[in-house]
């Protein structure tokens, strides 16, 4: 193990990713809570697909992809809260929406790009040498304005995660967190899809808030554990990642998985008890 962690710790790349890594698993774990228990667990799969398909049109058009991908995915984040908020299409049905359409119009482009050496997989699986140092400083802004809004409103967004109504009623902007809240999911995903590409992004979304609801009940203790579980599972698998040669991304969603089926008999265990 010493060995591994010292010639990660050697390679500029891999220190790279291991940093813009537990940043954003710690961005993914924190927005998680909210997402999962307001039902809108897989906007984290819709937007990676928006995100797919813009960083397969920039490279099509040989634009800067995070130049595109980052407005692209924001403004879709934002649409599907409105699409959403309207009452006119269930949440889920303007997911898949979203990104069906948004993963279809990638995949064409990739298909027309005639004589282009795109490497589709790595945005559908991720890759840990497009990790730029530019990611790093993205990740570091963006892990300071999640905890910072956290720390300076955590009640109002523990009063929008349970009762929208109620927070209306208390004079709380509702729409004005409900866009924070995407727009910082959506740059989130955006640079998590770097190391977990577009199909396996949701799983730093969806897997640590899950795995803490198991055992904690409260808000506080479950968005704490969470961001716990995402920065060690991250880690686990990025190591996981180098020693077996196996995929980044599908190695963090496989130790999550353990994780979420380790969170789940405690938590079976803890409810005998009582």
């Amino acid at each position: 193990m010493g060995e591994i962690l010292s010639e990660i710790f050697s390679a500029p790349m891999l220190v790279r990713a291991l940093i813009v890594g537990v940043l954003v698993s710690l961005c993914a774990a924190l927005l998680g809570v909210s997402l999962v228990l307001k039902r809108f667990s897989m906007i984290g799969d819709g937007l990676s697909h928006v995100g797919f398909g813009a960083l397969a049109i920039a490279a099509v058009m040989n634009l800067a992809p995070m130049a595109v991908a980052i407005p692209v995915v924001i403004v879709a984040a934002f649409l599907l809260l409105r699409l959403s908020s309207s009452g006119k299409l269930k949440g889920d049905a303007v997911i898949a929406l979203i990104s069906t359409g948004a993963l279809a119009v990638g995949v064409m482009a990739v298909s027309m790009s005639k004589g282009m050496n795109i490497d589709i997989n790595s945005y559908l699986f991720g890759s840990i040498i497009s990790v730029s140092s530019s990611d790093v400083v993205i990740s570091a802004v963006l892990a300071a304005a999640v905890l910072l809004m956290f720390v300076l409103f955590y009640t109002k967004i523990f009063a929008i995660t349970f009762d929208e109504s109620f927070a209306k009623a208390t004079g709380i902007n509702v729409g004005l967190y409900n866009m924070l809240i995407a727009l910082l999911t959506a740059v989130t995903i955006v640079i998590g899809m770097r190391l977990m590409g577009s199909m396996l992004i949701s799983g730093l979304i969806i897997f640590p808030a899950l795995c803490s609801m198991r055992v904690f009940k409260s808000f506080l203790s479950v968005t704490i554990c969470s961001a716990v579980v995402s920065v060690a599972t991250f880690i686990a698998g990025m190591i996981i990642s180098y020693a077996a040669d196996t995929p980044c991304g599908a190695s963090i969603v496989c130790v999550n998985i353990a994780m979420f089926a380790v969170f789940a008999v405690v938590g079976a265990v803890k409810a005998r008890m009582k």
